[in-house]
C-alpha cells in the first residue's frame, strides 16, 4: 500500500510539473530586466514606481510577496493577501493548497520589471516536488490597495491548466481575470 502511494507521487509530481508548465507558458509575456533581492518578510507594502523603473524596495516587494504566494510555508489563510483579487478566489487558494501535489509548488523569481505605477512583469521559475518545471517563465504582478500582488490571471491559468489533475474547480471569477 505504501508503495502505491510513493509510486502515485512519483508519477503525478511530473504530471503536475507538466500542467504547470503549460499554464506558465499560455500566460507568459515577453519581458526580463534586472534581479533583486528580497526581505524576509512578506507582505511588503511598496509605493508606486514610475514606468520602466522600479526602485530596489518596490522589487524587493514583488518578490518577496510573489514568492509567499506560492510558499508552502505560508498560511493557506494568508496566501490571499498576495493575489490580486485574493478574497474573491479565497475558495480557490484554499482548494489549491490542500492538493497533495500544489503544496509541493515554489516560485523562484529571478527579476522584476516595474512597467507603469501598478503593474510589473515577473521572470520566475516554478518547482514541483523539488524539480524544476517552468524556467524562466514570466507572469504579472500588480499593485493593489499599496501592496503588490502576483496578477490572477497566472494564478487562474494554473488552476484551469492542473485543474482536472488537483482535482479542483475552477472559479467563476477566472473568466475575467485581468
Amino acid at each position: 500500500m505504501r508503495f502505491h502511494h510513493m509510486a502515485r507521487r512519483i508519477f503525478l509530481a511530473p504530471a503536475l510539473g507538466l500542467a504547470l508548465a503549460v499554464a506558465i507558458t499560455a500566460c507568459s509575456s515577453s519581458g526580463s530586466s534586472s534581479s533583486s533581492t528580497a526581505a524576509s518578510q512578506p507582505a511588503v507594502a511598496a509605493s508606486s514606481s514610475p514606468a520602466g523603473g522600479g526602485s530596489a524596495a518596490t522589487e524587493a516587494a514583488i518578490k518577496t510577496n510573489w514568492e509567499a504566494f506560492f510558499s508552502s510555508s505560508t498560511p493557506t489563510d494568508q496566501r490571499a493577501k498576495y493575489l490580486q483579487n485574493g478574497e474573491t478566489f479565497s475558495t480557490a487558494i484554499k482548494a489549491f493548497a490542500a492538493s497533495p501535489l500544489a503544496s509541493a509548488v515554489t516560485a523562484k523569481v529571478d527579476s522584476v520589471t516595474v512597467n507603469s505605477p501598478t503593474k510589473a512583469t515577473v521572470k520566475y521559475d516554478l518547482s514541483a516536488a523539488g524539480t524544476t518545471v517552468a524556467s524562466g517563465a514570466t507572469g504579472s504582478a500588480v499593485l493593489e490597495n499599496g501592496t503588490w500582488k502576483v496578477g490572477d490571471d497566472v494564478f487562474c491559468g494554473l488552476l484551469k491548466q492542473g485543474a482536472a489533475l488537483l482535482k479542483i474547480t475552477v472559479p467563476a471569477a477566472c473568466n475575467s481575470a485581468s
